[in-house]
């Protein structure tokens, strides 16, 4: 089984943007437990990172045919694309949304997710924890 990890707009800024909401760790780091929970589970796991939106919808449309499922935080383009809701519904593939925070719990703004809209499951407000869980969630669906 193949896996897309996918995450948007200042992702990269892990460890740095908001150390109180986002944590201290940084994106490698993410990266790296993605990788370390992957082998544990039996999954082949590939991660990208963008902050340009049409990256985001390419990355997703070139999944098509290669991956069995995605996991995905798109960071604030979660609140705001259809775009990328669309690349989603276009390739068809299981499809895990991830927040590392809790979205319901902040900005009225935040709670609207277009993401959801498609999504099998959300988790949220788990850190790294939520894409361990999501990579077990598609593991077990094979």
């Amino acid at each position: 089984m193949r896996i897309l990890v996918i995450n948007g707009v200042n992702l990269n800024m892990l460890g740095i943007r908001e150390p109180h909401l986002y944590g201290k760790k940084d994106y490698n780091a993410l990266v790296a437990s993605i990788k370390t929970a992957a082998k544990e589970v039996g999954v082949r796991v590939d991660c990208y990172q963008s902050n340009h939106e049409g990256d985001l919808v390419t990355v997703i449309q070139r999944a098509y045919g290669k991956y069995d499922g995605i996991i995905i935080n798109a960071g604030a383009y979660t609140h705001t694309s259809i775009a990328i809701l669309d690349a989603l519904k276009a390739v068809g593939l299981p499809t895990v949304e991830v927040h590392l925070t809790d979205i319901a719990s902040r900005e009225e703004f935040r709670k609207q997710s277009y993401i959801s809209l498609y999504a099998e499951k959300t988790i949220c407000g788990l850190g790294f924890e939520g894409y361990l869980q999501a990579l077990a969630y598609l593991a077990k669906r094979q």
